[in-house]
Parts: C-alpha cells; sequence; structure tokens
C-alpha cells in the first residue's frame, strides 16, 4: 500500500498499512499527532546535535562534564520517591511483546518484567499494533496462548509491568503525521499510555516506562515534556507517569546528575546498560 492509498484516520495522520480500530482507533491516532506535533521539531534537532557531536569527537574531542550544569551537580536537590511497587527491584528480566513471552516474563517470579519494544521487537507493521494489543490483554489479565502442546495464562500475582520504547533516533515508518514519519519512541510510548494509564492506575500500579539511548540532559528533558503534556492531556495527575534510565551511551555517564534532575518529577532509577 502506498501512502496515497492509505487511509487518513484522524486529521493529518496516514496510517500504512491494514487499519486496525482497537489500537489504531481515531481518538489513539488525535493523541500521537498531538505528541508528534508537539515534540517531534525538537527530536530532530537533538538528533542533529548527536551528529555534530560525534563529528567533534570523531575529530579527537573528548567527552566532559558540562561547565553549564555545574550547579546542578553542586546544589541539593531529589527525584521524587519511587512507587510502592517499584521499591524492590532485585530481580528484574526482559523479553519481548509477543503473547507467549510476554506471559513467561509476568509469570516468571522476578520482581519486575520489562517489555521490550525496542532491541528485542521486530517494528513490522503487524508486530507493532500486536505488541501493544498484547500488553493491552495483559495489563487486564486477559492475554493468553493456546498451542498443540501447551496452555498459556496469566498468573493471580505477576511481575510489575515496566515498557521500553524505542530510542529516540529511530522512526515508526507506517505512521505518517503531516507527511512525516512519526517518532517511534512517542509512538510506542504514546499508544500504550492512551489505552493502559487508568486500567494500570486502577490495579494499584502506573505507566512505568524504560528510557534507552539517552545521550544527554537535554534528550532527557524532551522525555520529561512529553510526560508532562500526556498527564495533561489524559486528565493524569502529575507524577503519575515514572521512568528508569537505561546508562547505555558515554555522553550520558558524564550527565547523569542532569538526567536525573530534568527527570526529578518523572524518574525512580537509573540502570548501567550491562552489554554496553
Amino acid at each position: 500500500m502506498t501512502t496515497t492509498d492509505a487511509p487518513q484516520l484522524a486529521e493529518g495522520v496516514v496510517v500504512i498499512g491494514r487499519p486496525d480500530d482497537e489500537i489504531l482507533s481515531p481518538a489513539a491516532l488525535d493523541f500521537l499527532a498531538m505528541l508528534q506535533r508537539a515534540f517531534n521539531p525538537t527530536r530532530k534537532e537533538l538528533l542533529g546535535e548527536r551528529r555534530r557531536q560525534q563529528e567533534r569527537f570523531d575529530a579527537g574531542e573528548r567527552p566532559v562534564f558540562l561547565e553549564e550544569t555545574a550547579a546542578i551537580r553542586d546544589a541539593e536537590w531529589r527525584v521524587a520517591p519511587a512507587p510502592p511497587d517499584l521499591r524492590d527491584r532485585r530481580v528484574e528480566i526482559t523479553g519481548p511483546p509477543d503473547r507467549k513471552m510476554l506471559i513467561n516474563g509476568l509469570n516468571s517470579g522476578a520482581r519486575v518484567f520489562m517489555c521490550d519494544f525496542e532491541d528485542a521487537h521486530s517494528p513490522t507493521g503487524r508486530n507493532v499494533v500486536e505488541a501493544q494489543r498484547n500488553v493491552k490483554q495483559a495489563i487486564r489479565r486477559t492475554l493468553s496462548l493456546a498451542t498443540p502442546d501447551k496452555s498459556y495464562r496469566l498468573n493471580e500475582n505477576v511481575a510489575v509491568l515496566v515498557m521500553r520504547p524505542r530510542g529516540w533516533h529511530l522512526e515508526e515508518k507506517h505512521v505518517l503525521v503531516d507527511g512525516e514519519r512519526m517518532s517511534g519512541s512517542l509512538f510506542d510510548f504514546g499508544l500504550y499510555l492512551f489505552h493502559n494509564a487508568q486500567e494500570l492506575i486502577a490495579r494499584g500500579s502506573g505507566p512505568y516506562f524504560y528510557l534507552p539511548k539517552l545521550e544527554t540532559h537535554r534528550e532527557a528533558r524532551l522525555w520529561a515534556q512529553a510526560f508532562c503534556l500526556a498527564e495533561r492531556e489524559l486528565g493524569l495527575p502529575k507524577g503519575t507517569i515514572r521512568c528508569t534510565v537505561l546508562v547505555e551511551t558515554i555522553t550520558a555517564s558524564f550527565e547523569l546528575e542532569e538526567i536525573l534532575y530534568e527527570l526529578r518529577e518523572y524518574g525512580c532509577a537509573m540502570n548501567a546498560g550491562r552489554w554496553d
């Protein structure tokens, strides 16, 4: 299907591929379009700064602690306390959002299951929609799978679910907003929050996210701004969204305090990327 053949299900939004009235509903697409229009220009600016910084590193420059943020590093401040169900994280496991792995991960006995929409997930048009459907059903405890060998269902007590969206550098090629590919980060985050925030809160948890591939505190600031606007649009109390930052880049390691400061109303942990 070409972009000219694809239906426009919300103003300025084109979905390439099979329509889905449940996950890609007009209301959900309107919410995604709002996020994209608000934050994609800044996202592209920050990606341009990544390229320029890499050019400086290639020319011999080394990463340093930023002089302009020294006041943040020297000051005393606190991040918001972690929600009760994220205070014990002694065992966390991760896996993709397909049905079998999602059920097994949540049933594993781990404290936290990080559902990975990034490295462990192939973002085909069908997969990105089915992944959202799977987590939506998992949160409502209706997710199941029947195979010739075994039936899979969720236990009564499951791990706390934390969702990892794609990094700022990735795009969702199956959804265009005003003629541009949607940010993969905002697509994954936006759909998950739109469909599940109220249900998670009603069940005593909340919308929790792992933020991957951050390189600077300005990229963390963009997430904080997206969280703030999304909460306001959905009528959620400020600080409902909580996040854990994956430290996977050398530049982020020089801006850890600044990143936490930008996310101080939303952050509750940092995780050193073991394989990075």
